[in-house]
């Protein structure tokens, strides 16, 4: 028996990161899966994004786990798409009791240097885009009459401030008013909304060179020095999580687990929010 047992979760970004093991970690505890993701580069995204080849590698994972998958190339800015993705999802799955917002971007720059279109893209897809997610979702979860579980992916970029991260910290900070607003309109569905808030994970939106560049000041970093410049801002001695780390706190949120877990923000950081740090003893 699996904590998610007969359930349907829909997750955004679904095609590498994250999002790829939240599909896989919940098929593990026994949800079918619709699957959602852009799949295309951005033009002020100055890392690469998922390919169709990454979904169908999710579609494979998830398929070997003796699951449904329904995938779709979607655009979390786009309402009529992810719409459109949810109503294939039901008429192939028949509900869904799970919302992962989790697909999510970042650009680097000082704020009064970012172009409009570089701050644009970010809040459309980081903020406009958890809520076109809900709003495409949620409402299969309220007809479906059974509760459920939203789970909004920010950071801790959510709760602190970072410089040349304006709009990721701005949009991350925008994920927790939409979590609490909708934790209190969704409560009397008995469905449950909470944010989770990551430090850096060990995926490719991490592991390049820009942002191993971002945390050692140096153009051409290797992942060795990256990983000292990120170990230096948590209060446990290690420079990222692992994926798995993050997944695992999502099956929680997404099951009955934490039935009485709403308005939260889950923070998995090794301590990089605490205010003040010991240094660490060897």
């Amino acid at each position: 028996m699996g904590r998610m047992d007969g359930k349907v979760a829909f997750i955004t970004g679904a095609a590498r990161g994250q999002g790829r093991r939240h599909a896989e970690r919940l098929a593990q505890e026994g949800a079918d899966i619709i699957a959602v993701d852009l799949c295309e580069d951005l033009d002020t995204i100055p890392y690469s994004s998922a390919t169709p080849d990454d979904l169908a590698e999710t579609v494979r994972l998830v398929e070997h786990l003796d699951r449904r998958i329904v995938a779709h190339r979607a655009d979390v800015r786009d309402l009529d798409g992810l719409r459109s993705a949810v109503a294939d999802g039901l008429a192939q799955l028949g509900r869904i009791d799970v919302v992962c917002a989790n697909a999510g971007v970042a650009n680097f720059a000082p704020a009064l240097e970012l172009t409009e279109q570089q701050w644009d893209e970010v809040i459309s897809i980081d903020l406009t885009g958890v809520w076109k997610t809900v709003r495409a979702a949620a409402p299969a979860v309220i007809e479906g009459g059974r509760g459920g579980s939203v789970i909004l992916t920010s950071s801790i970029a959510g709760l602190m401030a970072y410089p040349n991260l304006a709009a990721y910290v701005a949009a991350k900070h925008g994920v927790v008013g939409l979590m609490r607003a909708l934790a209190t309109e969704l409560a009397p569905h008995r469905i449950r909304v909470n944010s989770i808030h990551p430090s850096n994970v060990d995926t490719p939106m991490i592991d390049n060179d820009l942002v191993r560049g971002f945390f050692t000041g140096q153009e051409r970093a290797t992942r060795d020095q990256a990983a000292q410049g990120m170990q230096s801002i948590n209060a446990l001695p290690l420079p990222w999580a692992e994926v798995d780390d993050i997944s695992n706190a999502v099956v929680y949120l997404a099951s009955d687990e934490s039935r009485y877990v709403t308005g939260s923000m889950m923070t998995i950081d090794a301590g990089a929010t605490l205010p003040f740090k010991l240094p660490h003893v060897s």
